[in-house]
Parts: structure tokens; C-alpha cells; sequence
């Protein structure tokens, strides 16, 4: 794994049509951290993260990985490994025969798929073909394909969906040991409780705007990462 990698967005825009999906956008996120990205829906979390990682190209502004653009990456798999939504696995191909094509694309030997399916306990499952698998089986193998590369950066949209409490723990466990790793974690989340016991600074966006950037400790000032949330936004009497 290389060193750690900030993430810097100065000055994003982007507009579908006459919608301000995202509007003079610029946070960081430091490695080393777990960094709760926030927000109701259609706030522009996802468009945020999408430009991020090179898929939408934005109108103003930048956003950079260590410096540089997702595109300008040398080993981009390496890098960041990103899991947006669990929806790329051929239904006739088993777990493991998903993550050995993956792996083969980015030159990962197959005992680092082994790995990855250990480390999201999955490895049981490894045989069995993917349109069998459960929601939260689906969530563990998108991960283990984020995490193919061994990447010092990871960026994931609603990593609980489809987890039971258990499941919940755990990816709470696993994102913290890599945290502490020095790697940069950053977790788009509407589930603020679940958020509150995993990260350590909020990104808070509504209406295509940051509302708030700061530690948990100085966005919640001692309450609630709800109450302090609906503050943000607006959203309390």
C-alpha cells in the first residue's frame, strides 16, 4: 500500500439540466480518518462522489486524490477503491469467480482474493453463484471488490444497506482498522446513528451545498448527530 492520500474538492459544480445538482463545492478529507458524508436525498452526495471518482465530469471546480485527478491515476484500483452500489455482478459467475476477473484486471494475485473474501466474511459463500446472494451478502462482496487493490483510499455510498446488526458491527470494526491503517475512508450515509458511532469528521451537504464541515465533536457540541444534523438542514422547528 502507498502512502495515505488526502481528498481535496475546491470549487465543485454541476448541473443536470435546470438542476444545481451540486453548487461551489470544496472539503477535504484526511487519510487516517473515517469522514461521514451526509445528507437527505438528492442532496448531491452521489453526484460529489461520482465526479470524485472521474464518472461525472464536472462543470467548475476539481477534485483531486492525493493531488491528482481520478483519471490521472497511474494504478487508479490501487488507489481508491470504491464501492457506489452492488448491482455489477454477473448472475452465472460464483463470488469468487467475480473478484478473480476483477483481480486479473488490475494484476491482483488470486491469494489477494482469498484475502478479501476472509477479511469480509464472505469466504464461505465463495461458490455460490452471486444472483443467490442476499442483500447484505451483495454489500460484503462490493466491498471485498473495493478492497481487491489493497487501496490507501476508499470511498463508500450507504455501506450498511442491507446489513443486519451483526453485519453493522462488523463493517464498523473493519472501517476503523483501516482507518487506523492511515488509509482515507470516506462513507456517504443517511443512517445517522450507525454514523455517529463510526466516524470521526461530517461533511454535511443539503440542496447541493456544504452546511457543515467539521469533527463529530464539534458538529454535534455535545448532542445529538440527528438533532445536530436536522439543524443543519433546516429541518427542525
Amino acid at each position: 500500500m502507498s502512502l495515505p492520500h488526502r481528498l481535496e474538492c475546491r470549487g465543485l459544480a454541476k448541473r443536470f439540466g435546470p438542476v444545481d445538482a451540486v453548487t461551489d463545492l470544496s472539503f477535504d478529507v484526511e487519510p487516517g480518518r473515517v469522514t461521514g458524508f451526509l445528507g437527505p436525498n438528492g442532496s448531491g452526495k452521489t453526484t460529489t462522489l461520482r465526479m470524485l471518482l472521474g464518472l461525472v465530469r464536472p462543470d467548475a471546480g476539481t477534485a483531486l486524490i492525493g493531488g491528482r485527478a481520478y483519471r490521472d491515476l497511474a494504478e487508479p484500483a490501487r488507489t481508491v477503491g470504491a464501492a457506489l452500489e452492488d448491482t455489477g455482478f454477473h448472475p452465472a459467475r460464483t463470488g469468487r469467480d467475480h473478484l478473480r476477473v476483477y483481480a486479473a484486471m488490475i494484476g491482483c494475485p488470486d491469494d489477494r482474493v482469498e484475502a478479501v473474501l476472509e477479511l469480509t466474511g464472505i469466504a464461505d459463500a465463495a461458490h455460490r453463484r452471486t444472483d443467490g446472494y442476499s442483500t447484505g451478502m451483495r454489500r460484503r462482496l462490493n466491498l471485498a471488490t473495493a478492497l481487491l487493490g489493497d487501496p490507501p483510499v476508499l470511498v463508500l455510498d450507504e455501506p450498511t444497506n442491507g446489513l443486519d446488526p451483526e453485519g453493522i458491527a462488523w463493517l464498523r470494526r473493519l472501517l476503523r482498522g483501516l482507518a487506523a491503517e492511515s488509509r482515507t475512508v470516506l462513507v456517504a450515509s443517511h443512517v445517522l446513528s450507525e454514523a455517529e458511532r463510526l466516524v470521526d469528521d461530517v461533511l454535511v451537504m443539503h440542496h447541493g451545498k456544504l452546511v457543515a464541515a467539521g469533527t463529530l465533536a464539534a458538529i454535534t457540541g455535545g448532542d445529538t448527530l440527528e438533532h445536530a444534523f436536522l439543524q443543519r438542514i433546516g429541518a427542525l422547528a
